[in-house]
């Protein structure tokens, strides 16, 4: 984990109360997603906020989750996504690029990307700094969370 950290760091420029990454390639993974070094409290003073660019590989899931305590905001860059969301993921809203999304905290969603040749590309911002420490998976099936 803490080499993580490093890897990150080294991505940042500036202090001072201005910090900067310069573009980049996907370079972590957390659920099927690869990630792009984004800010967060692992490489800046961030309390309250994290951003990155997540990618997922064509037809790519994101498993089923809980964001525990924060929200999240998508925008879509590239490709198209569907999310099925809600308890035992009944409920289905495909996206596309050029639209944002809003996930409620506590809201079970497992997300698909839905073609078979074109990523999808995402900006994600959560209001955790800790970016993905306070997800939970989730059991479509039991429709219970588990951790």
């Amino acid at each position: 984990m803490a080499e993580e950290h490093a890897e990150l760091k080294e991505a940042v420029e500036g202090g001072d109360g201005i910090w900067v990454i310069r573009g980049g390639d996907a370079c972590r993974q957390w659920n099927g997603i690869r990630y792009r070094a984004g800010l967060s409290a692992k490489n800046v003073p961030a309390r309250k906020l994290s951003m990155n660019v997540a990618m997922i590989p064509p037809g790519g899931v994101a498993y089923a989750h809980i964001h525990v305590d924060f929200d999240v905001m998508l925008y879509i860059l590239q490709g198209r996504v569907r999310h099925e969301y809600g308890e035992g993921l009944r409920q289905i809203v495909e996206n596309e690029a050029g639209d944002f999304i809003y996930i409620e905290p506590g809201v079970p969603h497992e997300v698909f990307n839905v073609s078979d040749t074109e990523p999808v590309v995402a900006v994600v911002a959560r209001s955790d700094a800790s970016e993905w420490e306070n997800i939970i998976p989730y059991d479509r099936n039991s429709a219970a969370s588990t951790g």
